[in-house]
């Protein structure tokens, strides 16, 4: 394990562009390079880095950040404080317990200064579409109908949603730039709309019923599916980047959709029957 992050930590430092975090980064990997003398010494055995995860955490932190990355990292080496102790090394102990303390300290990056306004951007998307495309669904009870309601309001909906992130930005001078703010919102927005219309683009009108179910009603399932599939991956995401409760945050998000939902398709079968909307 210290041989591993050794080498993680000496390869993160030489891609980071600040300075400061990056000899941050630079002292850590020092450190576990003297645990790992010092375990060496002791056990009279040199080991080489398992280069799987190296490559593993090195990629992690291009494409989910550099805090994910270590952090999840980090996690693994909850219980080796202890072990550590248990061998009277309580010097190490210590300064492995110190990691993720100057991690927190030293990390600034976009993917969490701005995390506020992606989850902004993906809880409204989720909800509000998710909504929507249930009360359009057993509404016109057509893929292609829905599908094209559903862009046309989400992709107008990701515009309004930026735009209001923009403003609220500006007026709270919080150091972040309003234009990035409203970008991360509309951009999680819109992703999230695609994600959440594919059914309906892809299961064709004259599938055969599967499981007794129409293909309005197998594309709407397939949605609440991508739904729930979004909030756990961005939940797990956020649970480790930022130590919060997963299973808390999820069964929120999770109720609130599964809500909305039921709502939205009493109030299409309610207006489908009103307007005698027969498509």
């Amino acid at each position: 394990m210290e041989a591993t992050e050794k080498e993680v930590y000496h390869r993160l430092a030489k891609q980071q562009r600040d300075p400061l975090n990056a000899a941050i980064l630079e002292g850590i990997a020092l450190e576990e390079e003297r645990h790992e003398s010092i375990i060496a010494e002791m056990t009279d055995e040199t080991v080489n880095p398992a280069m799987f995860r190296v490559w593993l955490q090195v990629i992690l932190a291009k494409l989910l950040g550099l805090t994910f990355s270590v952090k999840m990292m980090e996690k693994t080496e909850r219980d080796i404080s202890a072990e550590y102790r248990k061998l009277g090394l309580h010097d190490i102990a210590d300064e492995e317990d110190a990691h993720e303390e100057k991690l927190i300290e030293m990390l600034e990056e976009d993917a969490l200064l701005y995390l506020g306004s992606v989850i902004l951007g993906l809880s409204d998307a989720l909800v509000e579409l998710t909504g929507a495309l249930a009360g359009l669904t057993f509404a016109f009870q057509s893929l292609n109908l829905v599908a094209l309601a559903g862009l046309v309001t989400g992709i107008a909906a990701s515009f309004s949603m930026a735009a209001s992130e923009y403003l609220s930005t500006k007026e709270e001078s919080d150091g972040r730039s309003p234009f990035k703010a409203a970008g991360f919102t509309g951009i999680a927005y819109i992703i999230t709309v695609f994600l959440l219309v594919m059914p309906y683009l892809l299961l064709q009108a004259d599938d055969p019923f599967r499981y007794g179910l129409a293909p309005h009603v197998q594309a709407l399932g397939c949605t609440l599916g991508i739904g729930f599939a979004i909030i756990a991956t961005f939940n797990g995401y956020v649970a480790i980047a930022q130590d919060e409760p997963f299973n808390k945050r999820f069964a929120e998000m999770a109720g609130i959709l599964i809500v909305v939902s039921a709502i939205s398709f009493g109030i299409g079968i309610a207006l489908r029957s009103w307007f005698g909307v027969e498509i």
